[in-house]
């Protein structure tokens, strides 16, 4: 457990991705079996324990110390994990400190009476604060190292000297603590078996084109252009008789989109965008909200908001790999595929014709009627291309829409996780509004904690603490007057209607674009701004 405690500190304290691709592969390789399997699914998200809950541990600290002293102290620090293992007051005489296998071992078989008891039993063995913090931090599952799933799996491939997309292909048939696939890598045994029908392959990705580089380095003959569909990403796979649909990062969302598999006839794999389609026309994201992350769904919602999938490339068509091949064969035989479904639940994905750049940002400007209007802008792939894995540059480019802007006023704010704990990173905006009286007062429209730099973080974190008017809990109420406050520049994709929001408005993908210090927030955007862009919105 300790050398996994290092880990976990050494990364929350690195920004250099190429270091943290180190700390990994050196661990994984220093680390025998099975802790370090335990340790790659707990950076790849792989784990999670049901009996245990951050509940839990408040009960089991407040148990040890006065519990509203313990509530300053996470008020202050910011983070449960971090504050348990600071103020944690351990007894005299407990037993030697856990391995890591040990750990998940017992919280995978324990029952919810059982997980404090363990919790108790551990914090007391160990010494240092920064293994009770890695112990709490693998127990709810948010270890927040800025570490990525693939970054994790490359740092694995690199320690075996084997291409990454080998593991992502492998990932799915295998399972923790992946003695199998370190076996391999260390060249002790053979390479695991992929071939489980209605596997998930690896995605490829596209990088953002860059406008005032890339383009003059592009030959337009050599891209196909086609819409950036709004909704997610996924992969229908139907091999061996079985079934199944995956998001892009391999998720099984299957069992909520029955009537979309239902509709994959051919045996085959194709990749596209989940979308709810009604009456022959793409409906917006939040209709296709109102499906995901549900565990089970009744026909009466799959016929209010009925789904399908829009191709956008076929990956295996019958019992042929079509990976390989160039852009150019792959959309011939995905042209044939979608058509023998003979489903509205499958279609294709239209290639847009231009002959220069030009044409193409005339098209992503002004898109035409029907459902390019709920696009998120184009995708620009080469047609001699294969399909592989992650996201190399050159083959496939995303040229988003410009984001839409509102200057809105800082009106709370409260502090982040891990690296973040001690600064007040996550806030709440508002515009301004007008009652019947004619009298103005700010409403939240949003929150956003991210667009900024660490300096413009350390700024922010200072405003805030030098013009707090009042606190709610880890919560402060920040100045924010016509002649006095701080407005940001907000940018976000879209806006749609809510309920559950006081402005009746949600924002999709709110992020800080700039801090302007030079604008009064009396002079900030209003409420109506954002009605008439929704109205325009629902109009398209």
């Amino acid at each position: 457990m300790r050398a996994f405690a290092e880990l976990l500190d050494r990364l929350s304290l690195t920004s250099s991705r190429n270091a943290k691709l180190t700390m990994v592969r050196d661990y994984l390789r220093d680390t025998p079996d099975p802790d370090r399997g335990w340790a790659l699914a707990a950076l790849t998200g792989e784990l999670s324990f049901d009996a245990a809950k951050p509940a839990f541990i408040r009960k089991a600290v407040e148990e040890r110390m006065d519990p509203q002293l313990f509530r300053w102290s996470y008020d202050y620090v910011g983070d449960l994990a971090e504050a348990v293992s600071l103020v944690w007051p351990a007894r005299p005489g407990a037993n030697r400190e856990p391995e890591l296998s040990e750990v998940i071992e017992a919280l995978r078989t324990a029952t919810r009476p059982e997980v404090q008891r363990l919790i108790e039993g551990w914090l007391d063995a160990m010494r240092e604060p920064r293994e009770r913090w890695a112990l709490l931090k693998l127990m709810t599952g948010a270890l927040r190292v800025g570490l990525t799933a693939r970054l994790a799996k490359r740092a694995a491939a690199e320690m075996g000297g084997v291409d990454p997309a080998e593991i992502e292909e492998l990932w799915h048939a295998l399972h923790p603590p992946y003695e199998d696939l370190f076996a391999w890598l260390e060249g002790r045994s053979d390479k695991p078996s992929a071939e489980n029908p209605a596997r998930f392959r690896p995605v490829m990705l596209a990088q953002a084109i860059d406008e005032a580089v890339d383009f003059a380095k592009l030959d337009p003959v050599d891209y196909a252009a086609e819409w950036k569909w709004d909704g997610i990403r996924v992969q229908a796979a139907h091999e061996g008789g079985l079934r199944r649909l995956y998001t892009r990062t391999g998720d099984d969302i299957s069992r909520t989109f029955p009537d979309v598999l239902d509709a994959l006839d051919d045996e085959g794999v194709i990749d596209g965008e989940l979308l709810v389609i009604r009456d022959g026309r793409v409906a917006p994201f939040a209709d296709l909200q109102q499906r995901l992350n549900r565990k089970t769904v009744d026909a009466k919602l799959m016929a209010a908001y009925p789904a399908a999938i829009r191709a956008y490339d076929l990956l295996q068509d019958g019992p042929d790999d079509t990976r390989g091949l160039p852009l150019t064969e792959r959309r011939r035989r995905l042209e044939a595929f979608v058509a023998r479904q003979a489903s509205p639940r499958i279609d294709l994905s239209p290639m847009q014709p231009f002959q220069t750049w030009a044409e193409v940002a005339d098209l992503r400007a002004a898109p035409p009627e029907g459902d390019p209007q709920v696009a998120e802008g184009l995708m620009l792939k080469r047609w001699d291309a294969p399909y592989v894995a992650g996201r190399p540059k050159g083959p496939w480019f995303k040229w988003k829409r410009d984001p839409f802007l509102i200057d809105a006023v800082l009106m709370y704010a409260q502090r982040g996780h891990g690296k973040r704990s001690s600064y007040y990173s996550d806030y709440t905006f508002g515009v301004w509004n007008a009652d019947e009286l004619g009298q103005r007062a700010l409403t939240p429209v949003g929150k956003a904690y991210f667009g900024f730099t660490d300096e413009e973080l350390r700024q922010i974190d200072k405003f805030v603490r030098d013009n707090t008017v009042e606190r709610f809990g880890p919560v402060r109420s920040v100045r924010a007057e016509p002649h006095k406050g701080l407005v940001f520049e907000v940018a976000f994709e879209g806006l749609q209607r809510s309920t559950r929001h006081k402005s009746g408005v949600a924002m999709r993908f709110p992020r800080i674009s700039r801090i302007r210090w030079d604008k009064p927030p009396g002079e900030a955007d209003e409420l109506d701004a954002l009605e008439r862009l929704l109205v325009q919105m629902e109009g398209r």
